[in-house]
């Protein structure tokens, strides 16, 4: 088949590689990697100072956008003066005619709208559940003027954008895509191998900010005596104090922000990985990273890790908010066959599995597009 030209929206939060951007930051580094080797030709549109990606990064200078996590729902949009999201839309604009696909991975309403002014077809594969009511009502429109543009990670994310009106409920016709890691970066370690150095420990990694639920984690060491090693970007200094303050007993060591090598490198050691969402996380992509090294993670019925975690064979799902399952679960983790956790992964998360099924969505937007006249698209 034909390839495509294909260009890549990133979020206007930060510049890929410095972590403000989540897992949207690996998914675009995944998405990239895997539709390049399906032999397509990729271009990214990021905020200025972003590292190099696909054949080209477009880098746009302004200010960053505010990130959506911690916002009311009642929160009106809002962009900066000199915004850079509105500079990366622009240039949008300005390359649309060398392009077959607009894939936006921003979570903002500004995509969302202009996606009917544009030439190009535009495609969204949302990041986040359901967080803002103007994001909703964008997202629900959409879907009634192109049912098909909308991707999310997985359905515990795509339903929280269910509503009800007048009776009647109301869905987005998601294209579900899961998520993808470049197994080749991740080594499998069939044991534990901590280290003579460093006791066994578990592990937790996100960005340091409360929906990520790290309290629980400190409970957990606190209740448990297991260490922990915490990962991540350093969004909320104080809500990290807060946690230690408030669980002196809790054995938790920060040890930053790392990239990819040498993160799967330090997760490899670790007994597993503990989860413990407060929000509905689209999908989990700490999920399938330490999976991909053989670690089995202990995650919350809650959101996309849910949905990842095969219960009693890769992992535990247990209760929401239920420390003492989670302490449960630790006890048990020695059930967990290593093996089967980085094999789940090659066969529904490798990167090649996700581009699969982007390339699939892609071409059925640019064939439905190519009915339509311009400026309908």
């Amino acid at each position: 088949m034909q390839p495509l030209r294909v260009l890549i929206a990133s979020t206007p939060v930060g510049p890929l590689g410095s972590g403000v951007g989540g897992g949207v930051e690996l998914t675009l580094h995944s998405l990239v990697y895997g539709l390049s080797g399906l032999g397509h030709s990729v271009e990214v549109v990021a905020p200025a100072g972003s590292l190099h990606v696909g054949a080209r990064v477009h880098q746009i200078e302004g200010a960053l956008q505010a990130s959506s996590q911690l916002a009311d729902r009642r929160a009106p949009v809002e962009l900066p003066a000199d915004s850079a999201l509105v500079a990366m839309w622009d240039r949008i604009a300005e390359l649309q005619g060398d392009f077959d696909v607009v894939v936006n991975l921003a979570y903002d309403w500004l995509p969302l709208y202009l996606t009917r002014w544009l030439d190009v077809p535009v495609v969204h594969f949302i990041s986040m559940g359901s967080l803002n009511d103007a994001m909703d009502a964008a997202i629900h429109d959409l879907a009634r003027r192109h049912p098909d543009r909308l991707g999310a990670h997985t359905r515990a994310q795509a339903v929280t954008f269910d509503r009800t009106v007048d009776g009647v409920v109301e869905t987005v016709p998601f294209r579900l895509l899961g998520s993808g890691v470049i197994t080749d970066r991740y080594d499998v370690h069939v044991t534990a191998d901590h280290g003579p150095d460093s006791p066994a420990h578990l592990g937790a990694v996100g960005r340091i900010s409360p929906e990520k639920g790290l309290e629980d984690v400190a409970e957990l060491s606190a209740r448990s005596g297991w260490p922990v090693k915490v990962w991540g970007m350093m969004q909320d200094p104080a809500y990290w104090q807060r946690v230690c303050d408030r669980h002196p007993d809790a054995q938790l060591e920060y040890c930053g922000f790392l990239p990819t090598d040498d993160l799967q490198a330090a997760l490899g050691r670790c007994t597993a990985v503990v989860m413990t969402p407060k929000w509905v996380e689209a999908f989990g992509n700490v999920a399938i990273e330490a999976m991909a090294t053989g670690v089995p993670v202990i995650t919350y019925d809650r959101g996309g890790p849910s949905e990842i975690v095969r219960d009693g064979e890769t992992g535990f799902v247990v209760p929401p908010d239920d420390v003492g399952a989670l302490v449960d679960a630790v006890g048990r983790i020695d059930r967990i066959d290593r093996i089967m956790c980085r094999q789940r992964v090659e066969e529904e998360y490798s990167t090649e599995a996700l581009a699969l099924r982007v390339d699939e969505w892609l071409r059925d937007v640019v064939a439905a597009a190519d009915r339509e006249p311009a400026r309908r698209r």
